[in-house]
């Protein structure tokens, strides 16, 4: 290895480890949503990359909904209402989605908001 490869390697390292939770949460959902768009873009014939893609989905909102439950969350009562709602609102339209009743579209909007709401875009609600 040379020294522009160790170089790198180091500033690499201190690049992540400096990442905010606000940009981590924001990776999240940037890979996250470009699974549900590919899985979508698959049609009939992707139901497998749908399933893990909506599995994946589920997970991350579940996560966010049991953080936002913590009494010791410091996010203000109104946010953290809309967190869960937006939860369980992704439950069912995931179940809506695998049954064949409703396209992905829907969920990747929502996960776009939230990332320009994490991003400082705009308000997400």
């Amino acid at each position: 290895m040379n020294a522009i490869q160790r170089a790198q390697d180091a500033y690499r390292q201190q690049t992540q480890a400096i990442r905010t939770e606000r940009g981590i949460e924001y990776d999240a959902f940037a890979r996250i949503t470009h699974r549900l768009k590919v899985a979508g873009s698959f049609g009939p014939g992707g139901f497998r990359e749908m399933v893990a893609a909506l599995h994946a989905n589920r997970r991350l909102w579940t996560v966010l909904a049991t953080d936002v439950a913590d009494k010791n969350n410091s996010l203000p009562p109104d946010v953290r209402a809309r967190i869960i709602y937006l939860a369980e609102f992704t439950r069912l339209q995931s179940s809506k989605v695998l049954r064949g009743e409703a396209t992905v579209n829907v969920l990747v909007e929502i996960n776009s908001a939230i990332m320009r709401g994490l991003g400082g875009q705009r308000n997400i609600a």
